[in-house]
């Protein structure tokens, strides 16, 4: 069983794709963290921009908006979730090393500032994947399809 948990992440196009990989691998649930935009609105409405992106995938995977993301990390940890942040920082690990439990929670971070320094550390391990241009990162949802489709091509 393999959760997301998008921490903060700001576009909702950026979200909306993510749903959409995350369902075509099965992914059993996403946890919409902080700002993170959730396929519907404050007053419950469908967004339209969100589901043009998602294409349905919001109506098929489980899902859940919550107010702060430390609490989902602590709560899956103790039921036995092992925690990978995908994010560049010291200490991580290549993303061709990473190799999930049975159950695990995957974090994806914000766009500009990753994933939180709190739930870096409340992670087992700190997943990179490698930059060989000039560019020092990748856009949010490509990086997800990418570690994500590596985990699943075991």
């Amino acid at each position: 069983m393999i959760i997301l948990l998008l921490d903060n992440v700001r576009s909702v196009y950026n979200t909306g794709s993510i749903f959409r990989t995350a369902e075509t691998l099965g992914i059993s649930k996403i946890y919409c963290a902080g700002t993170t935009p959730a396929p519907v609105d404050r007053f419950g409405r469908k967004r339209k921009d969100f589901a043009k992106v998602a294409l349905g995938a919001e109506e098929s995977i489980e899902w859940e908006r919550v107010g702060r993301a430390e609490p989902v990390v602590e709560a899956l940890k103790s039921r036995g979730f092992g925690v990978i942040a995908l994010e560049q920082a010291e200490g991580s690990v290549d993303y061709k090393e990473v190799r999930p439990r049975k159950r695990s929670l995957i974090i994806l971070g914000n766009e500009v500032d990753g994933v939180s320094e709190p739930l870096l550390e409340l992670s087992d391990v700190i997943a990179e994947i490698p930059m060989r241009g000039r560019k020092e990162s990748l856009n949010v949802s490509v990086a997800a399809g990418i570690f994500l489709y590596r985990l699943f091509d075991e």
